[in-house]
């Protein structure tokens, strides 16, 4: 099945971040394994990675990446413990190049039913939700995404690409046009959001192959205000 197009209406830069010409990203450490993965994607696609908890060193980044595994409550309570949850709604909300990844997906929504009830960052309306009795949990393997908008993050990947996946819990947005990718497991649920320069993924795409060091690439060349898609 062909992919949609890359649109033409998503991630503006402002203007005082198209002026930067750092080809730096970084990456925020609260504690969380799996960040050596994600240096070895970065580097492998020749950018420099920087490892970080630093708030003012958030907020001076170039394009941002907050990965993750784990369970999301306590993520948050990391996050708050090195005070960057206020750092990153506000870069975020400054419109700036930021990318969650599994974790780093679910902590940007209202609040999650792992352990209970716990809020999140907010910074997207809707809830963390558990599988449904019966399904094997973790969710874990590869399984498909079906693009549902058209956007930079999918420039050179298959409609219905497979990527790996490892949780227990899908976001379940308010604003369904949000949802720029779906997986099916028991349920259909939401697998990628996009909103401007905001992209998350669920699936993890340094444990993707090729198709998932083509997101992070097609994330990184749009946060320097390169064409997305180059490489093949």
């Amino acid at each position: 099945m062909r992919p949609p197009s890359p649109g033409r209406t998503w991630w503006r830069l402002p203007s005082r971040i198209r002026r930067v010409g750092l080809q730096v990203i970084t990456i925020i450490d609260y504690g969380a394994g799996n960040l050596r993965s994600v240096v070895n994607a970065i580097s492998r696609l020749g950018y420099e990675a920087k490892v970080t908890d630093s708030p003012d060193e958030v907020m001076s980044a170039r394009a941002v990446i907050l990965p993750g595994v784990g369970a999301a409550a306590d993520t948050m309570a990391s996050l708050r413990k090195l005070g960057l949850d206020s750092p990153i709604k506000g870069y975020i909300g400054e419109g700036r190049p930021f990318l969650g990844v599994c974790i780093g997906l679910q902590v940007l929504f209202s609040g999650t039913e792992e352990g209970g009830w716990h809020e999140c960052l907010g910074v997207v309306p809707g809830a963390v939700r558990r599988f449904a009795p019966g399904l094997k949990v973790p969710h874990m393997g590869w399984n498909q995404v079906k693009q549902k908008l058209a956007h930079p993050i999918f420039a050179g990947i298959p409609d219905e690409a497979n990527f790996y996946f490892v949780h227990s819990y899908y976001v379940e947005p308010e604003d369904k046009s949000l949802v720029a990718g779906q997986t099916e497991y028991g349920v259909t649920f939401c697998s990628v959001i996009a909103r401007d320069n905001l992209v998350a993924t669920q699936f993890h795409p340094e444990k993707s192959g090729e198709v998932g060091l083509k997101v992070y690439e097609n994330f990184i060349r749009v946060a320097l205000g390169e064409k997305a898609g180059r490489r093949q």
